[in-house]
């Protein structure tokens, strides 16, 4: 079963590939090497870095644990500007709008709300977190 569910997951990727590359292949062939290669020499880098110093940062208050509570919407709200970008930017044709039937203002608002949201919660839970952790520590003896 495995073995059938891996050939078709193949199948499909190969047409999927040949309905892309059926038109420009050598600008799709380009833009792909292009966005992994930019992946690879600033984005991960540029990302490991950051991540090292938030690291840094909470395990010299010793609170490294807490590092998944930047990661995880740092991550959201990157993964968020990455798809939306065009409109974030405001740099979207004016196809945009005819296509969908609305406008593209205000993406960059609601992408900065909905980032703002995301480490809003994330600093409830931690704080919540934090909270029943010195609720159930026993009071030390002096």
């Amino acid at each position: 079963m495995q073995v059938l569910l891996l050939a078709s997951s193949f199948a499909l990727a190969g047409y999927a590939g040949v309905r892309l590359l059926s038109g420009d292949w050598l600008g799709v062939t380009l833009w792909f090497v292009g966005a992994a290669v930019l992946h690879d020499l600033v984005f991960l880098p540029l990302y490991a870095t950051v991540d090292r110093a938030v690291t840094g940062v909470l395990g010299a208050v010793g609170r490294r644990e807490r590092t998944l509570y930047v990661r995880v919407p740092a991550a959201l709200s990157g993964l968020l500007l990455l798809v939306w970008f065009p409109l974030i930017s405001g740099r979207v044709a004016d196809s945009y709008e005819s296509a969908t039937g609305r406008s593209a203002d205000g993406f960059l608002a609601r992408w900065l709300l909905i980032t703002a949201v995301l480490f809003g919660g994330s600093a409830v839970l931690s704080v919540l977190r934090l909270r029943r952790e010195t609720k159930q520590r026993p009071p030390a003896d002096h």
